[in-house]
Protein backbone atom coordinates (compact mmCIF):
# COMPACT_ATOMS: atom_id res chain seq x y z
CA UNK A 1 0.00 0.00 0.00
CA UNK A 2 1.50 3.31 -1.01
CA UNK A 3 1.88 6.11 1.38
CA UNK A 4 0.77 9.48 0.37
CA UNK A 5 1.48 12.81 0.37
CA UNK A 6 -0.78 16.03 -0.47
CA UNK A 7 1.55 18.98 -0.98
CA UNK A 8 0.30 22.58 -0.88
CA UNK A 9 3.07 25.16 -1.91
CA UNK A 10 5.56 26.29 0.61
CA UNK A 11 8.86 27.81 0.93
CA UNK A 12 11.16 25.27 2.02
CA UNK A 13 13.86 27.92 3.34
CA UNK A 14 10.84 28.35 6.06
CA UNK A 15 9.61 26.21 8.74
CA UNK A 16 6.94 24.56 6.83
CA UNK A 17 3.44 23.33 8.12
CA UNK A 18 3.44 19.21 8.11
CA UNK A 19 0.72 17.01 9.61
CA UNK A 20 1.79 12.87 9.64
CA UNK A 21 -1.42 11.50 9.95
CA UNK A 22 -2.02 7.62 10.16
CA UNK A 23 -4.53 6.34 8.01
CA UNK A 24 -7.97 5.56 9.93
CA UNK A 25 -10.82 4.28 7.36
CA UNK A 26 -13.21 4.59 10.14
CA UNK A 27 -12.46 8.10 11.01
CA UNK A 28 -11.05 9.56 7.85
CA UNK A 29 -13.56 7.85 5.67
CA UNK A 30 -16.49 6.58 8.12
CA UNK A 31 -16.56 9.60 9.74
CA UNK A 32 -16.85 7.37 12.79
CA UNK A 33 -16.81 9.41 16.58
CA UNK A 34 -15.05 6.90 17.98
CA UNK A 35 -11.90 8.76 17.31
CA UNK A 36 -10.74 11.85 16.45
CA UNK A 37 -8.91 11.00 13.67
CA UNK A 38 -11.12 12.12 10.98
CA UNK A 39 -11.58 15.91 12.63
CA UNK A 40 -7.66 15.77 13.18
CA UNK A 41 -7.25 15.28 9.09
CA UNK A 42 -10.07 17.50 7.82
CA UNK A 43 -8.35 20.23 10.58
CA UNK A 44 -5.17 19.41 8.73
CA UNK A 45 -6.07 19.50 5.36
CA UNK A 46 -7.84 22.88 5.78
CA UNK A 47 -4.66 24.60 7.37
CA UNK A 48 -1.99 23.28 4.80
CA UNK A 49 -4.85 24.50 1.94
CA UNK A 50 -4.86 27.77 3.65
CA UNK A 51 -1.26 28.18 4.54
CA UNK A 52 1.26 25.61 2.49
CA UNK A 53 2.63 22.88 3.89
CA UNK A 54 2.87 19.13 3.53
CA UNK A 55 0.40 16.12 4.87
CA UNK A 56 2.03 12.86 5.14
CA UNK A 57 -0.53 9.75 4.97
CA UNK A 58 0.89 6.70 6.22
CA UNK A 59 -0.96 3.66 5.56
CA UNK A 60 -0.70 2.14 9.11
CA UNK A 61 -4.64 1.75 10.01
CA UNK A 62 -5.07 1.06 13.69
CA UNK A 63 -2.04 2.09 15.42
CA UNK A 64 0.14 0.16 12.46
CA UNK A 65 -2.08 -3.28 13.36
CA UNK A 66 -4.28 -3.19 10.13
CA UNK A 67 -8.16 -2.79 9.80
CA UNK A 68 -8.96 -6.10 10.14
CA UNK A 69 -7.30 -6.90 13.93
CA UNK A 70 -8.43 -3.07 14.81
CA UNK A 71 -11.96 -4.35 14.23
CA UNK A 72 -10.98 -7.11 16.42
CA UNK A 73 -9.40 -4.61 18.82
CA UNK A 74 -12.74 -2.36 18.61
CA UNK A 75 -15.00 -5.86 19.66
CA UNK A 76 -12.55 -6.67 22.58
CA UNK A 77 -13.19 -3.01 23.81
CA UNK A 78 -16.66 -3.00 23.47
CA UNK A 79 -17.16 -6.48 24.70
CA UNK A 80 -14.72 -6.88 27.65
CA UNK A 81 -14.32 -2.77 28.70
CA UNK A 82 -10.70 -2.91 27.90
CA UNK A 83 -9.12 0.43 26.49
CA UNK A 84 -7.37 0.89 23.04
CA UNK A 85 -3.86 0.09 24.75
CA UNK A 86 -5.31 -2.92 26.19
CA UNK A 87 -6.99 -4.45 23.84
CA UNK A 88 -4.08 -4.17 21.30
CA UNK A 89 -1.86 -5.78 24.01
CA UNK A 90 -4.56 -8.60 24.09
CA UNK A 91 -4.28 -9.65 20.36
CA UNK A 92 -0.61 -9.62 20.62
CA UNK A 93 0.94 -6.31 19.95
CA UNK A 94 2.60 -3.54 20.73
CA UNK A 95 0.20 -0.28 22.16
CA UNK A 96 1.69 1.23 18.65
CA UNK A 97 3.00 -0.43 15.87
CA UNK A 98 3.45 2.46 14.12
CA UNK A 99 6.53 3.49 12.38
CA UNK A 100 7.64 7.36 11.05
CA UNK A 101 11.15 6.41 8.65
CA UNK A 102 9.28 6.96 5.36
CA UNK A 103 7.52 10.26 6.85
CA UNK A 104 11.28 11.35 7.54
CA UNK A 105 12.18 9.80 3.96
CA UNK A 106 9.58 11.81 2.72
CA UNK A 107 9.89 14.91 4.51
CA UNK A 108 13.70 14.67 2.87
CA UNK A 109 12.73 14.37 -0.25
CA UNK A 110 11.15 17.88 -0.11
CA UNK A 111 14.44 19.26 1.33
CA UNK A 112 11.99 19.94 4.79
CA UNK A 113 14.28 20.56 7.51
CA UNK A 114 12.26 22.99 9.61
CA UNK A 115 9.00 22.00 10.48
CA UNK A 116 5.72 23.61 12.41
CA UNK A 117 4.38 20.13 13.30
CA UNK A 118 1.03 19.40 13.62
CA UNK A 119 0.64 16.59 16.27
CA UNK A 120 -0.51 15.93 19.77
CA UNK A 121 2.16 12.96 19.98
CA UNK A 122 5.46 13.63 21.77
CA UNK A 123 6.63 10.14 20.64
CA UNK A 124 6.42 11.46 17.24
CA UNK A 125 8.05 14.80 17.49
CA UNK A 126 11.04 13.09 19.80
CA UNK A 127 11.64 10.81 16.56
CA UNK A 128 11.78 13.62 13.95
CA UNK A 129 14.07 15.32 15.82
CA UNK A 130 16.50 12.39 16.50
CA UNK A 131 16.34 11.81 12.60
CA UNK A 132 18.00 15.65 13.03
CA UNK A 133 14.43 17.75 11.80
CA UNK A 134 13.83 20.98 13.93
CA UNK A 135 10.77 21.05 14.88
CA UNK A 136 10.21 25.39 15.42
CA UNK A 137 6.78 24.83 16.80
CA UNK A 138 4.41 22.26 17.55
CA UNK A 139 0.93 23.26 16.62
CA UNK A 140 -1.73 21.35 18.73
CA UNK A 141 -4.71 19.82 16.63
CA UNK A 142 -7.78 19.04 17.77
CA UNK A 143 -10.61 17.35 16.88
CA UNK A 144 -14.38 17.10 18.33
CA UNK A 145 -14.47 15.68 21.24
CA UNK A 146 -17.85 13.47 22.72
CA UNK A 147 -19.48 11.12 24.60
CA UNK A 148 -18.11 8.28 21.69
CA UNK A 149 -14.49 9.53 22.18
CA UNK A 150 -13.61 10.81 25.70
CA UNK A 151 -12.59 7.62 27.07
CA UNK A 152 -10.39 7.29 24.06
CA UNK A 153 -8.75 10.81 24.03
CA UNK A 154 -8.26 10.10 27.84
CA UNK A 155 -6.16 7.03 27.39
CA UNK A 156 -3.85 8.97 24.60
CA UNK A 157 -3.41 11.54 27.61
CA UNK A 158 -2.98 9.76 30.80
CA UNK A 159 -1.46 6.41 29.41
CA UNK A 160 0.35 7.44 26.03
CA UNK A 161 1.61 10.92 26.89
CA UNK A 162 -0.48 12.83 24.32
CA UNK A 163 -1.36 16.11 24.87
CA UNK A 164 -5.02 16.57 23.40
CA UNK A 165 -6.95 19.64 24.43
CA UNK A 166 -10.20 18.02 26.28
CA UNK A 167 -11.64 21.00 27.09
Amino acid sequence: MPHLAVVKEFNVNEPVIVRIHSECFTGDVMGSTRCDCGDQFKNSMKLIGENGGVLIYLRQEGRGIGLINKMMAYNIQDEQGLNTIDANVHLGFEPDERSYEIAVDILKYFEIKQLRILTNNPEKIAFLENCGLEITERLPIKGEINEDNLDYLNVKKDLMGHFPDLT
